[in-house]
């Protein structure tokens, strides 16, 4: 028996379950776009074997894993590396049994979708994982990895990726961009220019991280005009490698367009470490506006993703360092937050700035009133804990009705787990899919546009947001 109903995610009623599959039918194998995820480029440069099932889909994601820990399962179980060196699980098929017997713990949530898409589709299997079926789906992957059809590239493919972009540290030296542009294969890997570490005065290793931004350029950055102009340099060097984007993982959206010599001051004392949570989080918002008009010049598209309460647990970041599941939504503001910068170049149709948020209360009320008027604004999708079915309905209803379908960038998958790439894209234009056949059931779209709006949210929109 298939894991996957055929007609999942669509509407109940019957004349608009079977447009929904109707329009479906027209995206299903439309290639990916994925314009913004975490994959990471050694394996494509590589191009290297998986190592086992577990270190595929249990010890590297974080949707999976913060599940686990949830009851009272231990990261270093799942293999998890831990940051204080202590020991933690490396048997594969150990971790995969602990898996596999508390998979029920996965149902009707997004990741059992996107984990069983891959099962069946990738994998071949028609029944469900279990404590019994464990060793038997353990042995098919892990002998499937083995062979060619399984490895990064091969699979890039089957996945009919037609661009990926991963998303890399303002210090990082892009070697395996390098190696990939050098190796002659086809496929199109960029990266995304992160400059986190350097712009947020309260991110460990501040003033070494912007010494050594430094040290790469061969500017001053003791000096708040080196300090641009080595991201300028960054930018450049990003480009080289077919970057067309920045993203800014902030705690909160503030902008802030304050004279230059106030700037330079503030960034003074954010090196000198003085600075209180506050000044912090001016100068990240000071920041963001100076990456937006960086991007007039150089064309990076700018990307904001706010409101994350970043490692909320102590205890698990003591033992198991930062990105480890416990990164928690807050409330955020947008329409005082971004008034800066958007009074700044808001009106600018040649930048491009999308938002995503963590809040969704803030999608009719704030940010679609907001991209629904100002040029250079844009709503990314339903990210992380909305990227889920019901979270994709809800942005387009709050967000359609203010901002349209062409104010927003269709979407992108945001994952390490490279296997769930097209579990997350057939969802999303499924959800789509279903909420613009229920628009014409209702009589708000014609049966043409329809049509033509669902290839605009599978491909279009995104190619051309991202500049692709």
């Amino acid at each position: 028996m298939p894991l996957l109903h055929p007609d999942r995610l669509f509407p109940l009623e019957p004349a608009t379950r079977g447009l929904a599959r109707s329009i479906y039918d027209t995206v299903a194998d439309l290639p990916i776009i994925s314009p913004h995820g975490h994959t990471d480029p050694r394996w494509f440069a590589m191009d290297e074997a998986f190592p086992d099932p577990a270190q595929l889909f249990v010890t590297p994601d974080h949707y999976v894993f913060r599940m686990l820990c949830s009851q009272g399962i231990s990261l270093s179980d799942l293999g998890v590396p831990r940051a204080d060196g202590g020991p933690t699980e490396t048997d594969g098929r150990k971790i995969w049994r602990l898996f596999a017997a508390n998979y029920h713990l996965f149902r009707g949530t997004p990741s059992r979708l996107w984990l069983d898409h891959a099962f069946e589709t990738i994998f071949g299997f028609d029944h469900p994982l279990t404590a019994q079926t464990a060793d038997d789906y353990y042995d098919r992957i892990a002998a499937a990895l083995h062979t060619p059809a399984f490895r990064p590239r091969a699979l890039y493919d089957r996945f009919k990726i037609e661009v990926i972009s991963t998303t890399d540290s303002a210090l990082d030296d892009l070697q395996w961009h390098r190696m990939i542009r050098d190796s002659g294969w086809h496929g199109r890997v960029i990266p995304a220019y992160r400059p986190d570490a350097v712009v947020d005065p309260e991110f460990a290793g501040f003033a070494e991280n912007v010494q050594m931004l430094g040290a790469i350029t061969g500017e001053d950055t003791a000096t708040w005009a080196g300090y641009l102009a080595a991201h300028r340099a960054r930018r450049a060097y990003f480009k080289g490698f077919g970057c067309t984007s920045s993203d800014h993982g902030h705690a909160t959206a503030r902008t802030e367009d304050l004279p230059q010599d106030e700037a330079a001051l503030l960034f003074q004392k954010a090196l000198s470490g003085r600075c209180t949570a506050e000044q912090a989080d001016a100068f990240r918002g000071q920041m963001l506006t100076e990456m937006a008009r960086m991007s007039l010049d150089d064309g990076l598209v700018l990307q904001i993703h706010p409101g994350s309460r970043r490692n909320h647990s102590g205890p698990a970041m003591a033992q198991f360092g930062r990105d480890k599941g416990f990164d928690i939504p807050g409330r955020t503001d947008y329409v005082a937050a971004l008034r800066p910068l958007l009074n700044a170049v808001g009106m600018d149709p040649r930048l491009t700035v999308i938002v995503f948020t963590l809040d969704e209360t803030a999608y009719a009320r704030e940010l679609a009133p907001l991209a629904g008027v100002y040029p250079a604004l844009k709503l990314g999708p339903a990210w992380w804990f909305h990227d889920s079915p019901e979270g994709m309905r809800r942005f387009r209803e709050m967000t359609t009705e203010s901002a349209g379908f062409y104010n927003t960038v269709g979407f992108n998958d945001d994952t390490r787990a490279y296997l769930s790439i097209p579990a997350r894209h057939d969802v999303a234009r499924r959800v789509d899919c279903a909420y613009l056949a229920t628009l014409v059931q209702t009589g708000r779209l014609g049966e043409d546009d329809a049509y033509e709006v669902a290839q605009d949210l599978s491909y279009r929109l995104a190619k051309q947001a991202y500049r692709l």
